[in-house]
């Protein structure tokens, strides 16, 4: 497994987008939209970090009640696995909690994730890694 990005929590996408930017961020592609979590989604990157900006779309959205409680925050590490679900069940075994399914991803160009919780290091995102013809 690997680092790949950090889930940042954000209330309006398009101010969190100018605030990275200052940072000296840029884009990784356009937002996209996640209907099945309903939120919207942007990849920022610099000097080879990505950080993902998160912002509900409704009161519906899974990170609606999260962004009253920690506004604007980093919420969760991503990290990637080549074996996925090898991966998911060692995780699983050494104590975090799957709080949902392994479901596509289509800000990740359809690829699998799933989350976690542990008591110790809060939520946790494991990406299924690419095919082995993209690696």
């Amino acid at each position: 497994m690997r680092v790949h990005h950090v889930g940042y929590l954000v209330k309006r996408l398009e101010k969190a987008r100018n605030g990275f930017s200052s940072l000296g961020f840029q884009a990784a592609g356009e937002a996209v939209y996640d209907g099945c979590r309903d939120i919207d989604i942007l990849f920022m990157e610099k000097d080879g970090w990505l950080v993902e900006l998160v912002s509900p779309r409704s009161e519906a959205s899974v990170v609606a009640k999260l962004i009253k409680t920690y506004k604007n925050a980093p919420y969760h590490l991503c990290y990637e696995a080549d074996d996925f679900l090898a991966e998911l069940a060692e995780l699983e075994k050494s104590g975090l909690t799957k709080i949902d399914s392994p479901a596509p991803a289509p800000a990740l160009d359809g690829r699998r994730v799933c989350f976690l919780m542990s008591p110790h290091i809060g939520l946790v995102e494991l990406l299924e890694g690419p095919p082995p013809a993209a690696r």
